[in-house]
């Protein structure tokens, strides 16, 4: 039977069983308290009260970076892992106590929505280790700032606040931000600050990124966004033109949005404005010379002085060059001289004329080529309804079909002329308005209509004039007036007025008579007739010489008219 002096294994049992609080509690896997009995070299050995003492590394009684400080008699509290190893000692650990009673803590704040504070020590994919006083977080790389790090050196083994986003005890899994940290007290701090500022204050700002529409200036806390077009009045492309990350600028407060807390920033309302007073220094019809700045579909921006800009409307650019891009008739920094076609203030738009800048080359053309004159070119176009001729000054005269040549259709004179051939035309009239030029070409050719006339050939309506046959047909004859004269067309019922007169075959070629010119067909070539020419004599004789009422017959009228004339 066993004494107080020789205890059995079960009595031992039994006091173990106490000092950890009765039999059915156990002892592995809980945190226990322990004294610090001995150092030996980097280990801690450390009595719980088990029949052998347990060594944990001095490491792990130190934060992250630091130096254990650690002494013999030392309570500390470490977690039991085994009561007895194969050599007989027990195992222990720091970290395990640690960071049991680091969860029971955090499961509490995570709760309450508190914040924790750690140190991130290491580094792994995607992000980085934080110890939160003994339990291990990852803190993402997108959870690290505000904005991206370059350089996250400078925050390890720094305590500092972080925020849990999501814990798994059973997984041991913590995730926590220290972004969300810096948005609430930024937040924090833009509430208070936006609160000082007012709209047309002047204040200093850092440039702390740039943009293609814009720059984001830090006003002390708080950013303000300074649009493209509000940073000159002189056209800015791109911000990075004027400014630089890091320059220093004096802005203006345009406009505060509390409820967003968004701040828009302004710098060249802190210039003089150089609209003011631009329609009296750019009259209408004032020609000035400015630099094109911009080339778009629609027209080209020429910038009259920093800060003023006119819109050359792309119909406004060449007199001559049509439907064209107006990248192929200025380019991007060139000097022009402008013409001002309208000043608005109030919209802060001046309209430009390039080619009123220039002289007017239909105006030039009718100048030098008066109607009647020849002039030479190349087809550049041939449509159903004519040719189009390349002249001087870079403008181009119609000739109509009807005006190629004579005595064959319009179609068919069409067919007798190409694209790139040169040809010879007399001008018949210059539309300066409405950039006009027509020609005549058949009005060269012998027989034709004579140059610099109105009229066919020199004649006018109603004239009688002595033709010579130059072709008998059946429909009629063909004649000229005199021996260069136009030529025209007599239709076999004018021939005369009796039926008998009005064979063509009575006539010869080369014989030669008068006719009355009764008027001009569509290619103003004249029409005759002999009975036109008889009906108007006989209605002159008997105004002269009798009347109906006289008694006198028709005979004697002519009669005595033809006797009248004979003896002239």
């Amino acid at each position: 039977m066993a004494t107080a002096a020789f205890p059995t294994r079960d009595d031992f049992a039994a006091l173990l069983n106490e000092q950890l609080g009765g039999e059915n509690e156990a002892f592995e896997g809980r945190v226990v308290e322990g004294t610090v009995t001995a150092i030996e070299n980097d280990l801690a050995v450390i009595d719980v009260g088990l029949k052998s003492e347990g060594r944990v590394p001095l490491r792990e009684f130190a934060a992250p970076g630091q130096k254990a400080e650690l002494k013999v008699g030392d309570k500390v509290e470490v977690y039991v892992d085994r009561v007895e190893n194969s050599q007989g000692e027990a195992m222990l650990s720091r970290d395990r106590a640690r960071r049991e009673a680091a969860w029971d803590k955090l499961e509490k704040e995570f709760e309450a929505g508190n914040r924790v504070e750690g140190v991130i020590f290491g580094r792994v994919k995607g992000g980085f280790t934080v110890d939160l006083g003994g339990a291990v977080a990852f803190l993402p790389g997108s959870q690290v700032d505000i904005r991206p790090v370059r350089d996250v050196q400078p925050l390890m083994d720094l305590p500092q606040p972080f925020q849990i986003l999501k814990m798994d005890r059973r997984r041991g899994n913590i995730v926590v931000s220290r972004r969300a940290i810096l948005e609430e007290t930024r937040a924090e701090q833009r509430s208070g600050l936006i609160q000082s500022l007012a709209e047309g204050q002047v204040i200093d700002g850092v440039v702390k990124n740039i943009t293609d529409y814009g720059a984001f200036v830090d006003l002390g806390g708080i950013d303000g966004l300074l649009h493209v077009t509000d940073v000159s009045y002189k056209r800015v492309n791109h911000p990075s033109e004027v400014l630089n990350i890091g320059d220093t600028v004096k802005v203006q407060i345009i406009r505060i949005n509390r409820e967003t807390q968004r701040i828009s920033l302004g710098m060249k309302q802190l210039e003089s404005d150089p609209w003011e007073g631009a329609a009296a220094k750019y009259p209408i019809d004032g020609v000035f010379r400015g630099r094109v700045t911009n080339i778009t579909e629609y027209g080209a921006f020429v910038e009259l002085e920093p800060g003023i800009e006119g819109l050359v409307h792309v119909s406004e650019m060449s007199w001559t060059k049509k439907n064209v891009h107006p990248g192929k008739i200025v380019s991007t920094s060139q000097e022009v001289d402008v013409k001002i076609l309208e000043v608005d203030g109030e919209k802060r738009r001046i309209s430009l004329g390039l080619k009123q800048a220039q002289s007017n080359p239909w105006a030039d053309f009718a100048e030098k080529h008066p109607v009647g004159s020849q002039v030479e070119g190349e087809v550049k176009n041939a449509t159903e309804f004519g040719l189009f001729i390349g002249l001087d000054g870079d403008v181009d005269g119609m000739v109509h079909m009807s005006d190629i040549a004579w005595g064959i259709s319009g179609e068919d004179a069409l067919a007798l002329h190409r694209k790139g051939e040169r040809v010879q035309a007399v001008v018949l009239d210059v539309d300066v308005e409405k950039e006009r030029i027509s020609l005549g070409m058949k009005q060269l050719e012998r027989g034709g209509v004579a140059v610099g006339s109105s009229t066919g050939g020199g004649v006018n309506k109603n004239e009688v004039v002595t033709v010579t046959v130059l072709e008998v047909r059946d429909g009629g004859l063909e004649v000229q007036v005199g021996d260069d004269g136009a030529t025209g067309f007599i239709k076999r019922t004018d021939l005369g007025r009796d039926r008998d007169e009005q064979r063509p075959e009575r006539f010869q070629v080369g014989q030669k008579f008068d006719a009355m010119v009764t008027g001009f067909d569509r290619s103003k070539k004249p029409t005759f007739s002999i009975k036109a020419m008889q009906i108007a004599e006989e209605k002159q004789a008997v105004a002269q010489y009798g009347s109906s009422d006289s008694g006198a017959s028709l005979g004697d009228i002519l009669g005595e008219a033809l006797k009248n004339a004979t003896k002239k």
